[in-house]
């Protein structure tokens, strides 16, 4: 009876496979898909017939229509036999006995009796295994990465150790497909009605590269505050995706070899927050406080700074807080150092030359403790020629 029905099968399978196929992208397909096979369109508006035929099996003179956007990897018995990377609609011409098909001109006994006692030996079955895959060839966007505590690295910006928690997104793009197929994607995924999807929670392989992005991010961010070339600050980073998106592919690529052993390559990165932790955030302000008391804008700032502090003093401190003052002012370069406003010629200040005026200035510095005995000696020497 097992016998009776292998022929059966076989000599149905062949009538059945003799159609030629018409093979296209499955619908109903995620934006993020990356791999999956191409499916044969078996109906058209109810006219369609070929519902029957194997499910391994290509015949020859077959269609397969490559969109915009995808690469078309043909495999045979296992093994990759080709790659299409243009767009347009291409014909299956195989050698192979199973393929072969009486409207394809491969003749009208040959093709049957041969197939028939192919099947005949595997059981029914074709005794060959072929697949269109289709491959993504576009950005693949909303691939997600975060972290649950700091990362630190080296700023060479700041000059020290600083941490952040981070998350993002990227997005993702098969550079080589052959080298992708090979060398990363499991073989379930390589069967009739399986997608690929990088963002597949289920999908053991996509969660590999999420780890392994987590942990080159701080060598990413290494990479891109240390560039000497772009000077680039922390601050920078969520305004400059590309610019991160090759900080973060060199570091992935340097500590996993995505591109050269995979096929991969991250082209943009959306950095959607970073929070610092408080001893960054602190050294941030401090930062932030020296570039607004540089240049003419910084010389500003310590003018009206002085100034409150001198209303200050008067108010509350007197002779001390004028002594505070006087601290404040000697770390920041002396009230000398500032420029002041030109006086007019009616309200010009007393002569420079004067030694009393000098003197005058310096006891009362030396009596408010700001300079040493030894210094105002020296001034009223130098005041009076001596």
């Amino acid at each position: 009876m097992g016998l009776v029905q292998a022929v059966k099968g076989a000599v149905g399978g062949v009538f059945a496979d003799q159609w030629k196929d018409f093979l296209t992208v499955p619908a109903g397909l995620p934006p993020t898909a990356a791999l999956f096979a191409a499916v044969p369109q078996g109906t058209n508006a109810g006219r369609g017939s070929n519902t029957r035929g194997s499910d391994h099996v290509i015949t020859n003179g077959s269609k397969i229509v490559v969109p915009e956007g995808y690469g078309l990897l043909l495999m045979q018995d296992g093994a990759i036999t080709g790659f299409v990377a243009e767009p347009g609609g291409y014909e299956w011409r195989s050698d192979e006995v199973n393929s072969q098909s009486i409207f394809a001109g491969d003749g009208i006994v040959s093709p049957l009796i041969r197939q028939s006692w192919e099947r005949f030996k595997f059981g029914g079955q074709p005794g060959a295994q072929q697949a269109a895959f289709f491959v993504s060839l576009k950005e693949l966007p909303d691939n997600r990465f975060g972290t649950q505590s700091e990362i630190y690295w080296d700023d060479g910006f700041l000059g020290t150790q600083v941490g952040a928690i981070t998350r993002g997104s990227y997005t993702l793009k098969i550079v080589d497909p052959i080298l992708f197929v090979k060398n990363f994607v499991p073989a379930s995924y390589l069967q009739p009605g399986q997608v690929f999807d990088f963002t597949d929670i289920d999908n053991a392989a996509a969660s590999q590269l999420f780890n392994e992005v987590v942990g080159s991010l701080a060598p990413a961010f290494s990479l891109y505050t240390n560039d000497p070339a772009k000077g680039n600050r922390i601050t920078k980073l969520q305004q400059d995706s590309l610019g991160f998106a090759q900080s973060l592919s060199a570091a992935v690529e340097q500590g996993y070899q995505w591109k050269s052993d995979r096929g991969l390559a991250i082209v943009k990165t959306a950095i959607v927050s970073i929070e610092y932790d408080a001893n960054t955030r602190e050294l941030l302000k401090t930062v932030q406080r020296a570039d607004a008391l540089a240049g003419t804008r910084g010389n500003s700032n310590l003018q009206a700074s002085v100034a409150q502090g001198m209303q200050s003093a008067g108010e509350h401190g007197g002779a001390a807080g004028l002594v505070g003052l006087g601290m404040a002012s000697g770390m920041a370069g002396g009230l000398g150092s500032l420029q002041q406003p030109a006086t007019p010629p009616a309200a010009a200040a007393p002569a420079a030359d004067d030694p009393v005026s000098k003197l005058t200035k310096a006891k009362e510095m030396l009596d408010l403790g700001l300079i040493t005995q030894a210094d105002y000696d020296a001034l009223k020497a130098k005041a009076l020629g001596l």
